[in-house]
């Protein structure tokens, strides 16, 4: 098939593209120009490249025109973040593509009261983010439901490999916190210690996008989880950090508002919209209706991102790696 994938060049694209030129489909990538993948492969060289700016053509009303005259069987939409855009795009392909498969997020679902988090058991999202991927799913059901254009959303968690950084122990970005665990010095924990992150390896995101295409009868119209197999708790994920450099986490738990005097405002406020959600989600949709098999434990995901990041300096321990 001809596959247009939008925003092919970032994190799911680097895995995903090369998966569906070995699939045998004839891929198209639309992206504004500005990076290449994040890894090398040799598929690349059967992929045609079209430079576009989504937002300013989004604007223009013209984006949609743009994937329609590139004739797909199926559209991958890796970089769609209003329900404004989705639904321009979705008016203009309706009888014109067979599947239109669109990227989520974990985060449609807002703090968890019950575990684990099913599609439909999720809490109202929070933020404006959320709140725009889950409208995107509600729409995308609606629209196949009514008869229109076949769609399917899957929503990945915390998205990690080699080439970025991971969402770390604490929530965040912050590198600090790897030269702490790495150093075997005390690290602050806001909190209780056992919130919850769901991480998922981009290699196991761009097999459940590849899935679903392979799969359309049985996704159309659906949405999925898409995560690794397990989720991390703070204790437990720093614990393990910690022997990846022969130490042993020496951990301090302080409230969030001590937290918050001691780490710089970006860091706190990504521990805390990563942290109070405390999210862990059950994969038995995706495992039944796709096939979906994550091949990455979470931790084993993250330490290959780390090692990435070290072999690369981008990431500057105490000490090295012992694993």
């Amino acid at each position: 098939m001809r596959v247009v994938v939008i925003g092919g060049s970032g994190h799911i694209g680097t895995f995903l593209v090369p998966r569906l030129v070995r699939a045998g489909h004839e891929v198209i990538n639309i992206s504004r120009g500005s990076r290449t993948a994040y890894a090398e492969a040799p598929e690349w060289r059967h992929v045609r490249q079209v430079v576009a700016d989504r937002a300013q053509e989004d604007g223009e009303g013209t984006f949609g025109d743009r994937v329609a005259r590139l004739e797909p069987d199926v559209v991958i939409d890796l970089v769609c973040f209003t329900l404004d855009s989705a639904t321009a795009l979705v008016e203009r392909l309706r009888g014109e593509v067979g599947h239109l498969v669109h990227c989520g997020s974990v985060w449609r679902h807002g703090p968890a009261d019950k575990l684990p988090i099913s599609e439909a058991t999720g809490t109202p999202p929070v933020g404006e983010y959320g709140i725009q991927k889950d409208r995107i799913a509600r729409m995308l059901k609606e629209e196949t439901a009514s008869g229109g254009l076949v769609t399917t959303s899957l929503h990945p968690g915390h998205i990690v490999g080699p080439g970025w950084h991971p969402i770390g122990p604490l929530g965040s970005l912050d590198p600090a916190v790897w030269y702490t665990l790495s150093a075997g010095q005390s690290l602050k924990v806001p909190g209780s210690g056992v919130e919850l992150m769901h991480h998922v390896h981009a290699d196991d995101v761009a097999q459940a996008f590849e899935r679903t295409v392979e799969h359309r009868d049985a996704a159309a119209g659906e949405d999925f989880n898409i995560v690794a197999p397990t989720a991390l708790n703070v204790r437990g994920y720093a614990r393990i950090a910690a022997g990846w450099f022969g130490r042993t986490a020496s951990l301090e738990p302080v409230t969030w508002d001590e937290f918050r005097s001691t780490t710089a405002p970006e860091h706190a406020e990504a521990s805390w919209e990563h942290l109070h959600r405390s999210q862990c989600l059950t994969i038995e949709k995706a495992r039944t209706l796709l096939g979906y098999a994550p091949r990455y434990e979470p931790e084993a995901a993250v330490l290959e991102s780390v090692r990435w990041l070290i072999d690369h300096e981008e990431l500057k321990p105490a000490c090295p790696l012992t694993v």
